[in-house]
């Protein structure tokens, strides 16, 4: 059993949705409460104040011979990325350092998120997990999660009987 959903919209193309789509009334409650109407006329936020969270979103695409898993992770580097899989469980995690703060400089705006990251996702009995491929280009991270041989669809010839074949 996978923890992928697959939404469907306009026939074949998947639906766009937000990571967190569902409604959860207390995560609005909290944001009631933490509103501060001064805050909103401040010039900028104080550095202390500003959210620290960084999450890729991820695309996953199943195709007829594999399983794909696309990360946008600007700014991370190689040996901040870590792809594990334990039974049919993908996990990737990393981290985006934040940039030395000069207190000198004046900001304007400071809008840019850093910190850890770690998204799991279970996988399919169908994937072959031993010959699971990661790499990173221009920011994009790519895991390919091939599918084993007896779950790949086979095309069968259809014979008719009675009939010589065509050639």
């Amino acid at each position: 059993m996978s923890n992928i959903t697959i939404r469907k919209q306009n026939g074949d193309k998947p639906a766009l949705t937000a990571p967190e789509s569902s409604w959860d009334p207390w995560r609005q409650m909290r944001a009631l409460l933490s509103w501060d109407p001064f805050r909103e006329i401040s010039p900028f936020q104080a550095f202390e104040e500003r959210a620290v969270a960084f999450a890729p979103a991820f695309d996953i695409k199943e195709t007829k011979d594999s399983y794909l898993f696309r990360a946008d992770v600007p700014g991370i580097q190689e040996k901040d990325l870590e792809v594990t899989m334990t039974g049919n469980r993908l996990t990737v995690s990393g981290k985006r350092d934040e940039e030395k703060e000069d207190r000198s400089e004046r900001y304007y705006a400071y809008e840019r998120n850093y910190g850890s990251f770690s998204r799991s996702f279970t996988l399919p009995d169908g994937a072959e997990t031993d010959k699971l491929r990661a790499a990173l280009e221009h920011g994009v991270l790519t895991v390919t999660v091939p599918k084993k041989a007896e779950v790949q669809p086979k095309k069968i010839a259809v014979k008719v009987e009675g009939q010589a074949p065509k050639s």
